[in-house]
Protein backbone atom coordinates (compact mmCIF):
# COMPACT_ATOMS: atom_id res chain seq x y z
CA UNK A 1 0.00 0.00 0.00
CA UNK A 2 1.66 3.29 -0.78
CA UNK A 3 2.00 5.99 1.84
CA UNK A 4 -0.90 8.28 -0.13
CA UNK A 5 -3.05 5.23 0.12
CA UNK A 6 -2.05 4.36 3.51
CA UNK A 7 -3.10 7.84 5.32
CA UNK A 8 -6.54 7.88 3.04
CA UNK A 9 -7.58 4.76 4.70
CA UNK A 10 -6.13 5.92 8.29
CA UNK A 11 -8.90 9.24 7.80
CA UNK A 12 -11.79 7.24 6.31
CA UNK A 13 -11.26 4.47 9.41
CA UNK A 14 -11.59 7.63 11.78
CA UNK A 15 -14.36 8.99 9.70
CA UNK A 16 -16.45 6.21 9.31
CA UNK A 17 -15.61 4.96 13.55
CA UNK A 18 -16.75 8.86 14.39
CA UNK A 19 -20.01 8.20 12.14
CA UNK A 20 -21.45 5.38 14.09
CA UNK A 21 -19.86 5.50 17.60
CA UNK A 22 -21.15 7.48 19.98
CA UNK A 23 -18.32 9.25 20.57
CA UNK A 24 -15.25 10.15 17.95
CA UNK A 25 -12.34 9.72 20.87
CA UNK A 26 -11.49 6.62 20.84
CA UNK A 27 -11.45 6.48 17.01
CA UNK A 28 -9.55 9.79 16.52
CA UNK A 29 -7.02 9.21 18.91
CA UNK A 30 -4.64 7.23 16.55
CA UNK A 31 -5.06 9.87 13.95
CA UNK A 32 -4.63 12.95 15.61
CA UNK A 33 -0.97 11.65 17.88
CA UNK A 34 0.39 11.65 13.90
CA UNK A 35 -1.22 14.85 13.26
CA UNK A 36 0.34 18.66 12.11
CA UNK A 37 0.39 21.40 15.14
CA UNK A 38 -0.70 24.40 13.61
CA UNK A 39 1.90 26.06 15.42
CA UNK A 40 5.02 23.96 13.81
CA UNK A 41 3.99 25.76 11.45
CA UNK A 42 4.19 29.31 12.87
CA UNK A 43 1.10 29.45 14.27
CA UNK A 44 0.85 31.74 17.55
CA UNK A 45 -2.70 31.36 18.40
CA UNK A 46 -2.70 34.37 20.14
CA UNK A 47 -5.51 36.05 19.23
CA UNK A 48 -3.88 39.39 17.49
CA UNK A 49 -1.38 37.84 15.31
CA UNK A 50 -2.84 36.45 12.03
CA UNK A 51 -2.17 32.71 11.80
CA UNK A 52 -3.72 32.43 8.12
CA UNK A 53 -0.86 31.36 6.62
CA UNK A 54 0.44 29.30 8.85
CA UNK A 55 -2.90 27.59 9.45
CA UNK A 56 -2.82 26.62 5.33
CA UNK A 57 0.55 25.33 4.90
CA UNK A 58 -0.47 22.84 7.69
CA UNK A 59 -3.12 21.54 5.73
CA UNK A 60 -1.22 21.72 2.31
CA UNK A 61 1.11 19.56 4.71
CA UNK A 62 -1.41 17.30 5.62
CA UNK A 63 -2.71 17.06 2.03
CA UNK A 64 0.68 16.71 0.54
CA UNK A 65 1.58 13.56 2.87
CA UNK A 66 -1.72 12.09 1.93
CA UNK A 67 -3.87 13.05 4.14
CA UNK A 68 -3.47 13.73 7.94
CA UNK A 69 -4.96 15.72 10.95
CA UNK A 70 -4.17 19.46 11.24
CA UNK A 71 -4.71 19.67 15.18
CA UNK A 72 -5.12 23.74 16.90
CA UNK A 73 -3.86 23.21 20.46
CA UNK A 74 -6.10 26.00 23.03
CA UNK A 75 -5.22 29.81 22.06
CA UNK A 76 -7.10 32.31 19.22
CA UNK A 77 -6.22 31.54 16.19
CA UNK A 78 -7.26 34.51 14.28
CA UNK A 79 -7.46 33.82 10.40
CA UNK A 80 -8.78 34.60 6.48
CA UNK A 81 -9.87 31.89 4.65
CA UNK A 82 -9.00 28.73 5.62
CA UNK A 83 -8.97 26.20 2.86
CA UNK A 84 -9.44 22.89 2.93
CA UNK A 85 -7.98 20.05 1.11
CA UNK A 86 -9.10 16.02 0.71
CA UNK A 87 -8.53 13.40 3.32
CA UNK A 88 -7.58 16.33 5.90
CA UNK A 89 -9.15 16.66 9.30
CA UNK A 90 -8.93 19.98 11.27
CA UNK A 91 -8.93 19.02 14.94
CA UNK A 92 -9.83 21.63 17.48
CA UNK A 93 -8.59 21.22 20.82
CA UNK A 94 -10.53 22.23 24.11
CA UNK A 95 -9.97 25.81 24.51
CA UNK A 96 -8.90 26.44 20.93
CA UNK A 97 -10.91 29.11 18.96
CA UNK A 98 -10.74 29.62 15.35
CA UNK A 99 -11.68 33.51 15.12
CA UNK A 100 -12.62 35.39 11.34
CA UNK A 101 -10.41 38.62 11.33
CA UNK A 102 -12.07 41.79 10.12
CA UNK A 103 -10.59 43.04 7.18
CA UNK A 104 -11.21 46.76 8.50
CA UNK A 105 -9.05 45.53 11.54
CA UNK A 106 -6.34 43.67 10.01
CA UNK A 107 -3.75 43.06 6.80
CA UNK A 108 -5.75 40.79 5.09
CA UNK A 109 -8.84 39.68 2.98
CA UNK A 110 -10.94 36.64 2.35
CA UNK A 111 -10.97 35.20 -0.75
CA UNK A 112 -13.06 37.00 -3.38
CA UNK A 113 -16.81 35.02 -4.37
CA UNK A 114 -16.19 32.92 -7.58
CA UNK A 115 -18.65 33.28 -10.39
CA UNK A 116 -21.73 32.06 -10.94
CA UNK A 117 -23.74 32.24 -13.69
CA UNK A 118 -26.77 31.38 -11.70
CA UNK A 119 -26.80 33.72 -8.99
CA UNK A 120 -30.37 35.51 -10.16
CA UNK A 121 -32.41 32.57 -8.80
CA UNK A 122 -31.15 32.28 -4.88
CA UNK A 123 -29.48 35.29 -2.80
CA UNK A 124 -25.88 35.96 -3.16
CA UNK A 125 -24.48 33.87 0.26
CA UNK A 126 -26.30 30.68 -1.42
CA UNK A 127 -24.45 31.65 -4.72
CA UNK A 128 -21.17 31.84 -3.61
CA UNK A 129 -18.58 29.39 -1.24
CA UNK A 130 -14.84 31.05 -1.38
CA UNK A 131 -15.62 34.41 0.69
CA UNK A 132 -15.76 32.32 3.99
CA UNK A 133 -13.84 31.00 6.82
CA UNK A 134 -13.53 27.85 5.97
CA UNK A 135 -14.38 26.56 2.90
CA UNK A 136 -13.85 23.57 0.60
CA UNK A 137 -14.70 22.55 -3.33
CA UNK A 138 -15.20 19.46 -4.89
CA UNK A 139 -13.37 17.61 -1.68
CA UNK A 140 -13.62 14.14 -0.24
CA UNK A 141 -13.15 12.91 3.02
CA UNK A 142 -13.27 15.94 5.15
CA UNK A 143 -13.64 16.29 8.81
CA UNK A 144 -13.60 19.59 11.46
CA UNK A 145 -13.71 18.21 14.62
CA UNK A 146 -14.28 19.73 18.20
CA UNK A 147 -14.07 20.57 21.37
CA UNK A 148 -13.03 23.97 20.33
CA UNK A 149 -14.92 26.79 18.79
CA UNK A 150 -15.40 28.45 15.47
CA UNK A 151 -16.38 32.33 16.06
CA UNK A 152 -16.90 34.24 13.16
CA UNK A 153 -16.21 37.91 14.69
CA UNK A 154 -15.54 39.46 11.40
CA UNK A 155 -17.78 37.98 9.09
CA UNK A 156 -20.78 39.90 7.44
CA UNK A 157 -23.87 39.44 7.35
CA UNK A 158 -24.62 42.16 5.03
CA UNK A 159 -24.77 41.84 1.16
CA UNK A 160 -27.84 41.98 -1.51
CA UNK A 161 -30.46 40.12 -0.18
CA UNK A 162 -28.77 39.21 3.53
CA UNK A 163 -31.75 41.40 5.61
CA UNK A 164 -35.21 40.43 4.02
CA UNK A 165 -36.38 37.63 2.19
CA UNK A 166 -37.44 38.10 -1.40
CA UNK A 167 -40.80 39.36 -1.90
CA UNK A 168 -43.37 39.10 -4.86
CA UNK A 169 -42.06 40.74 -7.84
CA UNK A 170 -38.41 40.85 -6.48
CA UNK A 171 -36.78 39.21 -9.76
CA UNK A 172 -33.73 40.15 -11.90
CA UNK A 173 -34.55 42.43 -14.88
CA UNK A 174 -33.38 40.39 -16.98
CA UNK A 175 -36.23 38.02 -16.29
CA UNK A 176 -38.58 40.18 -16.47
CA UNK A 177 -39.03 41.44 -12.44
CA UNK A 178 -38.05 44.20 -10.47
CA UNK A 179 -34.53 43.53 -8.69
CA UNK A 180 -34.48 45.84 -5.64
CA UNK A 181 -31.12 44.42 -4.72
CA UNK A 182 -29.00 45.90 -8.02
CA UNK A 183 -27.92 44.25 -11.27
CA UNK A 184 -24.89 44.15 -9.90
CA UNK A 185 -25.46 41.43 -7.70
CA UNK A 186 -27.21 39.44 -11.00
CA UNK A 187 -26.01 37.45 -13.77
CA UNK A 188 -22.79 36.00 -12.28
CA UNK A 189 -21.07 39.30 -11.34
CA UNK A 190 -19.90 39.80 -7.97
CA UNK A 191 -20.43 42.86 -6.31
CA UNK A 192 -17.79 45.37 -5.94
CA UNK A 193 -17.04 47.35 -2.61
CA UNK A 194 -20.09 46.18 -0.38
CA UNK A 195 -17.86 42.90 0.25
CA UNK A 196 -14.95 42.98 -1.48
CA UNK A 197 -12.54 41.31 1.04
CA UNK A 198 -14.88 40.17 3.12
CA UNK A 199 -16.23 37.03 3.90
CA UNK A 200 -19.77 36.26 4.82
CA UNK A 201 -20.07 32.59 5.91
CA UNK A 202 -18.12 30.44 8.40
CA UNK A 203 -18.48 27.16 6.71
CA UNK A 204 -18.70 26.16 3.03
CA UNK A 205 -18.83 22.78 0.89
CA UNK A 206 -19.67 23.27 -2.40
CA UNK A 207 -19.72 19.64 -4.17
CA UNK A 208 -17.61 17.26 -1.33
CA UNK A 209 -18.57 14.14 -0.73
CA UNK A 210 -17.71 11.80 2.85
CA UNK A 211 -18.13 15.19 5.12
CA UNK A 212 -18.14 14.76 9.24
CA UNK A 213 -18.68 17.89 11.63
CA UNK A 214 -18.34 16.91 14.93
CA UNK A 215 -18.55 18.16 18.56
CA UNK A 216 -17.46 22.29 18.22
CA UNK A 217 -19.25 25.53 18.88
CA UNK A 218 -20.10 28.24 16.58
CA UNK A 219 -20.77 31.91 17.08
CA UNK A 220 -21.86 34.59 15.27
CA UNK A 221 -21.14 33.20 12.20
CA UNK A 222 -22.46 35.95 9.25
CA UNK A 223 -24.60 34.60 6.63
CA UNK A 224 -24.40 31.00 7.49
CA UNK A 225 -22.90 28.79 9.96
CA UNK A 226 -22.84 26.22 7.55
CA UNK A 227 -23.74 25.90 4.15
CA UNK A 228 -23.29 22.46 2.08
CA UNK A 229 -24.16 22.39 -1.61
CA UNK A 230 -24.11 19.34 -3.34
CA UNK A 231 -22.80 17.59 -0.58
CA UNK A 232 -23.29 13.56 -0.42
CA UNK A 233 -22.53 11.75 2.73
CA UNK A 234 -22.68 14.68 5.15
CA UNK A 235 -22.99 13.91 9.08
CA UNK A 236 -23.23 17.09 11.36
CA UNK A 237 -22.97 16.05 14.91
CA UNK A 238 -23.07 17.37 18.58
CA UNK A 239 -22.60 21.03 17.43
CA UNK A 240 -23.93 23.99 19.81
CA UNK A 241 -24.33 26.86 16.76
CA UNK A 242 -25.29 30.54 18.30
CA UNK A 243 -25.40 32.98 15.51
CA UNK A 244 -27.17 35.76 13.69
CA UNK A 245 -28.23 34.44 10.70
CA UNK A 246 -28.91 30.87 9.20
CA UNK A 247 -27.32 27.93 11.26
CA UNK A 248 -27.46 25.04 9.00
CA UNK A 249 -28.33 25.42 5.41
CA UNK A 250 -28.28 21.88 3.62
CA UNK A 251 -28.47 22.75 -0.29
CA UNK A 252 -29.09 20.25 -2.96
CA UNK A 253 -27.38 16.93 -1.00
CA UNK A 254 -27.96 13.49 -0.17
CA UNK A 255 -27.32 11.23 2.25
CA UNK A 256 -27.15 13.78 5.58
CA UNK A 257 -27.38 12.89 9.34
CA UNK A 258 -27.74 16.01 11.74
CA UNK A 259 -28.40 14.66 14.69
CA UNK A 260 -27.92 15.73 18.30
CA UNK A 261 -27.39 19.76 17.81
CA UNK A 262 -28.56 22.92 19.31
CA UNK A 263 -28.93 26.34 16.67
CA UNK A 264 -29.85 29.63 18.19
CA UNK A 265 -30.63 31.84 15.59
CA UNK A 266 -32.83 34.53 16.11
CA UNK A 267 -32.66 36.43 13.16
CA UNK A 268 -33.20 33.35 10.56
CA UNK A 269 -33.68 29.57 10.20
CA UNK A 270 -31.56 27.51 12.26
CA UNK A 271 -31.56 24.08 10.27
CA UNK A 272 -33.13 24.84 6.68
CA UNK A 273 -32.73 22.56 3.63
CA UNK A 274 -32.92 23.93 -0.06
CA UNK A 275 -32.96 22.86 -3.12
CA UNK A 276 -31.53 25.96 -4.80
CA UNK A 277 -30.59 26.03 -8.73
CA UNK A 278 -26.61 27.42 -7.38
CA UNK A 279 -25.20 24.74 -8.91
CA UNK A 280 -26.79 25.31 -12.41
CA UNK A 281 -29.06 22.37 -12.80
CA UNK A 282 -32.20 21.24 -10.54
CA UNK A 283 -31.18 18.97 -7.56
CA UNK A 284 -33.12 16.67 -5.36
CA UNK A 285 -32.36 17.33 -1.64
CA UNK A 286 -33.08 13.79 -0.31
CA UNK A 287 -32.37 11.23 2.12
CA UNK A 288 -31.85 13.57 5.36
CA UNK A 289 -32.48 12.80 9.20
CA UNK A 290 -32.54 15.83 11.63
CA UNK A 291 -32.93 14.23 15.42
CA UNK A 292 -32.38 15.07 18.47
CA UNK A 293 -32.02 18.81 17.59
CA UNK A 294 -32.62 21.96 19.50
CA UNK A 295 -33.95 25.00 17.60
CA UNK A 296 -34.83 28.12 19.32
CA UNK A 297 -34.65 32.06 18.93
CA UNK A 298 -33.18 33.51 21.90
CA UNK A 299 -30.91 36.68 21.84
CA UNK A 300 -27.62 36.32 20.17
CA UNK A 301 -24.95 34.74 22.72
CA UNK A 302 -27.08 33.94 25.34
CA UNK A 303 -27.68 30.41 24.52
CA UNK A 304 -23.54 29.92 24.40
CA UNK A 305 -23.74 31.99 27.82
CA UNK A 306 -26.49 29.86 29.50
CA UNK A 307 -28.45 33.06 29.76
CA UNK A 308 -31.31 32.17 27.37
CA UNK A 309 -32.30 35.79 26.74
CA UNK A 310 -35.53 36.77 25.46
CA UNK A 311 -35.29 40.81 24.42
CA UNK A 312 -35.71 40.38 20.96
CA UNK A 313 -39.07 40.58 19.55
CA UNK A 314 -38.66 40.51 15.43
CA UNK A 315 -35.85 38.91 13.17
CA UNK A 316 -34.81 42.07 10.38
CA UNK A 317 -38.04 40.69 8.53
CA UNK A 318 -40.06 42.41 11.08
CA UNK A 319 -41.65 39.04 11.66
CA UNK A 320 -41.23 37.41 15.41
CA UNK A 321 -37.74 35.80 15.94
CA UNK A 322 -37.23 33.07 13.75
CA UNK A 323 -34.86 29.62 15.08
CA UNK A 324 -36.84 26.96 13.49
CA UNK A 325 -36.52 23.93 11.05
CA UNK A 326 -37.83 24.46 7.73
CA UNK A 327 -37.74 22.77 4.18
CA UNK A 328 -37.42 25.81 1.42
CA UNK A 329 -37.28 28.57 0.98
CA UNK A 330 -35.28 28.00 -2.27
CA UNK A 331 -36.96 25.16 -3.86
CA UNK A 332 -36.15 24.16 -7.47
CA UNK A 333 -34.62 20.78 -7.30
CA UNK A 334 -36.91 19.21 -4.50
CA UNK A 335 -36.79 17.30 -1.29
CA UNK A 336 -37.49 13.37 -0.92
CA UNK A 337 -37.23 11.12 1.82
CA UNK A 338 -36.96 13.40 4.81
CA UNK A 339 -37.17 12.17 8.35
CA UNK A 340 -37.28 14.73 11.05
CA UNK A 341 -37.28 13.23 14.80
CA UNK A 342 -37.02 14.07 18.54
CA UNK A 343 -36.88 18.08 18.08
CA UNK A 344 -37.94 20.33 20.65
CA UNK A 345 -38.58 24.11 19.30
CA UNK A 346 -38.68 27.03 21.81
CA UNK A 347 -38.94 30.56 21.36
CA UNK A 348 -39.15 30.53 17.82
CA UNK A 349 -40.92 30.11 14.54
CA UNK A 350 -42.61 26.49 13.82
CA UNK A 351 -42.13 24.30 11.42
CA UNK A 352 -42.38 25.26 7.76
CA UNK A 353 -42.45 22.65 3.92
CA UNK A 354 -42.25 24.89 1.39
CA UNK A 355 -42.45 24.64 -2.27
CA UNK A 356 -42.69 27.61 -4.26
CA UNK A 357 -39.87 27.79 -6.95
CA UNK A 358 -41.13 24.14 -8.67
CA UNK A 359 -39.80 21.69 -5.99
CA UNK A 360 -41.58 18.86 -6.12
CA UNK A 361 -41.81 17.81 -1.78
CA UNK A 362 -42.52 13.95 -0.69
CA UNK A 363 -42.30 11.49 1.13
CA UNK A 364 -42.03 13.63 4.52
CA UNK A 365 -41.88 12.42 8.08
CA UNK A 366 -42.12 14.35 11.27
CA UNK A 367 -42.17 12.57 14.47
CA UNK A 368 -42.27 13.53 18.30
CA UNK A 369 -41.66 17.08 18.27
CA UNK A 370 -42.21 19.51 21.44
CA UNK A 371 -42.86 23.16 20.75
CA UNK A 372 -43.25 25.97 22.96
CA UNK A 373 -43.37 30.05 22.78
CA UNK A 374 -43.77 29.81 19.01
CA UNK A 375 -43.91 33.19 17.44
CA UNK A 376 -46.13 32.21 14.06
CA UNK A 377 -47.83 29.01 13.11
CA UNK A 378 -46.81 25.46 15.08
CA UNK A 379 -47.45 23.93 11.35
CA UNK A 380 -46.91 25.93 7.82
CA UNK A 381 -47.37 23.48 4.70
CA UNK A 382 -47.22 25.86 1.60
CA UNK A 383 -47.34 25.41 -2.18
CA UNK A 384 -46.75 28.42 -4.37
CA UNK A 385 -45.35 29.92 -7.14
CA UNK A 386 -42.81 32.55 -6.76
CA UNK A 387 -40.76 30.93 -9.35
CA UNK A 388 -37.54 32.21 -9.06
CA UNK A 389 -36.39 29.82 -11.41
CA UNK A 390 -35.19 29.54 -15.39
CA UNK A 391 -38.27 30.53 -17.56
CA UNK A 392 -40.84 27.28 -18.23
CA UNK A 393 -39.94 25.80 -14.83
CA UNK A 394 -43.62 24.15 -13.88
CA UNK A 395 -45.44 24.65 -10.16
CA UNK A 396 -44.02 21.74 -7.57
CA UNK A 397 -45.89 19.66 -5.48
CA UNK A 398 -46.16 18.55 -2.28
CA UNK A 399 -47.36 15.42 -1.49
CA UNK A 400 -46.96 12.15 1.42
CA UNK A 401 -46.12 14.35 4.40
CA UNK A 402 -47.09 11.93 7.62
CA UNK A 403 -46.52 14.57 10.91
CA UNK A 404 -47.33 12.76 13.93
CA UNK A 405 -46.50 13.15 17.92
CA UNK A 406 -46.51 16.80 18.08
CA UNK A 407 -47.28 19.05 21.21
CA UNK A 408 -47.52 22.99 21.58
CA UNK A 409 -48.02 25.53 24.08
CA UNK A 410 -47.55 29.26 23.88
CA UNK A 411 -48.48 29.11 19.74
CA UNK A 412 -49.28 32.98 20.61
CA UNK A 413 -49.41 34.20 16.68
CA UNK A 414 -52.85 34.94 15.29
CA UNK A 415 -52.26 32.47 12.77
CA UNK A 416 -53.43 28.87 12.94
CA UNK A 417 -51.36 25.70 11.51
CA UNK A 418 -51.61 26.02 7.73
CA UNK A 419 -52.04 23.69 4.94
CA UNK A 420 -52.06 25.48 1.69
CA UNK A 421 -52.13 25.17 -1.91
CA UNK A 422 -52.83 26.42 -5.29
CA UNK A 423 -56.18 25.92 -6.58
CA UNK A 424 -54.28 24.26 -9.82
CA UNK A 425 -52.11 22.39 -7.74
CA UNK A 426 -53.32 21.18 -4.32
CA UNK A 427 -51.44 20.25 -1.36
CA UNK A 428 -51.95 15.95 -1.38
CA UNK A 429 -51.61 13.56 1.21
CA UNK A 430 -51.10 14.81 4.41
CA UNK A 431 -51.83 12.98 7.49
CA UNK A 432 -51.44 15.08 11.02
CA UNK A 433 -52.38 12.41 13.87
CA UNK A 434 -51.41 12.79 17.99
CA UNK A 435 -51.14 16.02 17.90
CA UNK A 436 -51.55 18.47 20.56
CA UNK A 437 -51.74 22.65 20.74
CA UNK A 438 -52.39 25.23 22.77
CA UNK A 439 -52.91 28.39 20.96
CA UNK A 440 -53.13 31.86 22.51
CA UNK A 441 -56.71 32.86 21.48
CA UNK A 442 -57.95 36.47 21.23
CA UNK A 443 -59.30 36.01 17.55
CA UNK A 444 -62.33 37.90 17.19
CA UNK A 445 -64.96 37.49 14.63
CA UNK A 446 -63.80 40.16 12.22
CA UNK A 447 -60.99 37.94 11.92
CA UNK A 448 -63.05 34.52 11.59
CA UNK A 449 -64.99 36.18 8.63
CA UNK A 450 -61.89 36.80 6.76
CA UNK A 451 -61.20 35.22 3.75
CA UNK A 452 -57.41 35.09 3.50
CA UNK A 453 -55.81 36.64 0.21
CA UNK A 454 -54.43 34.13 -2.30
CA UNK A 455 -51.13 35.45 -2.65
CA UNK A 456 -49.71 32.95 -4.99
CA UNK A 457 -45.92 34.49 -5.74
CA UNK A 458 -45.72 35.81 -2.01
CA UNK A 459 -42.70 35.15 -0.24
CA UNK A 460 -44.08 32.48 1.92
CA UNK A 461 -44.92 33.12 5.80
CA UNK A 462 -48.10 32.75 7.74
CA UNK A 463 -48.40 36.18 8.01
CA UNK A 464 -48.96 36.50 4.02
CA UNK A 465 -52.38 35.46 4.73
CA UNK A 466 -52.79 37.79 7.77
CA UNK A 467 -55.04 36.32 10.79
CA UNK A 468 -56.34 33.11 9.78
CA UNK A 469 -59.95 32.39 10.07
CA UNK A 470 -59.18 29.37 12.02
CA UNK A 471 -57.63 29.71 15.10
CA UNK A 472 -56.13 25.30 14.98
CA UNK A 473 -56.01 24.84 11.45
CA UNK A 474 -56.41 26.73 7.83
CA UNK A 475 -56.65 24.33 5.51
CA UNK A 476 -57.02 25.63 1.85
CA UNK A 477 -56.33 23.69 -1.86
CA UNK A 478 -56.03 20.19 -0.68
CA UNK A 479 -56.18 16.67 -1.18
CA UNK A 480 -56.57 13.88 1.29
CA UNK A 481 -55.68 15.77 4.52
CA UNK A 482 -56.21 13.35 7.59
CA UNK A 483 -56.20 14.84 11.43
CA UNK A 484 -56.26 11.68 13.83
CA UNK A 485 -56.12 11.75 17.38
CA UNK A 486 -55.50 15.71 17.52
CA UNK A 487 -56.37 18.15 20.70
CA UNK A 488 -56.44 22.20 19.25
CA UNK A 489 -57.37 24.58 21.88
CA UNK A 490 -56.88 28.30 23.33
CA UNK A 491 -55.20 29.49 26.62
CA UNK A 492 -57.95 32.38 26.00
CA UNK A 493 -61.23 32.70 24.37
CA UNK A 494 -61.30 33.18 21.00
CA UNK A 495 -64.61 33.89 18.28
CA UNK A 496 -62.82 31.59 15.09
CA UNK A 497 -63.29 28.48 14.70
CA UNK A 498 -61.05 25.72 15.29
CA UNK A 499 -60.59 24.13 11.70
CA UNK A 500 -61.70 25.80 8.40
CA UNK A 501 -61.30 23.83 5.17
CA UNK A 502 -61.66 25.82 1.99
CA UNK A 503 -61.62 23.50 -1.58
CA UNK A 504 -60.26 20.55 -0.05
CA UNK A 505 -61.22 16.88 -1.18
CA UNK A 506 -61.04 13.79 0.80
CA UNK A 507 -60.35 14.73 4.49
CA UNK A 508 -61.38 12.79 7.11
CA UNK A 509 -60.89 13.99 10.97
CA UNK A 510 -61.52 10.87 13.67
CA UNK A 511 -60.80 11.45 17.15
CA UNK A 512 -60.56 15.16 17.46
CA UNK A 513 -60.86 17.42 20.45
CA UNK A 514 -61.58 20.59 19.22
CA UNK A 515 -62.02 23.42 22.06
CA UNK A 516 -64.29 26.41 21.22
CA UNK A 517 -66.06 29.57 23.08
CA UNK A 518 -69.82 29.23 22.95
CA UNK A 519 -72.02 29.75 19.96
CA UNK A 520 -68.80 29.06 17.68
CA UNK A 521 -68.98 26.23 15.09
CA UNK A 522 -65.63 23.90 15.60
CA UNK A 523 -65.50 23.75 11.85
CA UNK A 524 -65.94 25.67 8.83
CA UNK A 525 -66.25 23.98 5.57
CA UNK A 526 -66.29 25.60 1.92
CA UNK A 527 -66.07 23.97 -1.08
CA UNK A 528 -65.54 20.65 0.86
CA UNK A 529 -65.94 17.15 -1.22
CA UNK A 530 -65.62 13.46 0.92
CA UNK A 531 -65.41 15.24 4.60
CA UNK A 532 -65.74 11.80 6.92
CA UNK A 533 -65.97 12.92 10.78
CA UNK A 534 -66.03 10.32 13.55
CA UNK A 535 -65.38 11.22 17.08
CA UNK A 536 -65.27 15.17 16.45
CA UNK A 537 -66.20 17.14 19.55
CA UNK A 538 -69.28 18.60 19.02
CA UNK A 539 -70.11 16.95 15.45
CA UNK A 540 -71.84 14.31 14.28
CA UNK A 541 -70.47 11.04 12.59
CA UNK A 542 -70.93 11.52 8.96
CA UNK A 543 -69.13 10.38 5.55
CA UNK A 544 -67.87 7.12 7.04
Amino acid sequence: MTPTAAARRRLLLALGAGACASTFGPAFAATSSAGFDVRAFGARGDGTTLDTDAINAAIAAASAAGGGTVRFPAGRYLSFSIRLQSRVALYLDAGSVIVAADPAQAPGRYDPAEPNAYDAYQDFGHSHWHNSLIWGDNLEDVAILGPGRIWGRGLTRSGPGANRPMKAGDMPSSLGGKDPMGERARAGTVFGAEMDGKGNKAIALKNCRNVLLRDFSMLKCGHFAVLATGVDNLTIANLTVDTERDGFDIDCCRNVRISDCAVNTPNDDAICLKSSYALGRARFTEHVTITGCQVSGFDLGSYLEGTFKTTQVKAPDEEGVCGRIKLGTESNGGFRNIAISNCVFEHCRGLAIESVDGAVIEDVTVDNLAMRDLTTAPLFIRLGRRMRAPAGTPVGAIRRVNISNVVVSQANAPYASIVAGLPEAPVEDVRLSNITIVYGGGGTAADAARVPPEQPDHYPEPSMFGATPAYGLYCRHARNVEVHHADLRTAAPDARPAVVLDDVSGARFDHVRLGRAAGVPSLRQTGVRGLALQDVDGMADSGR
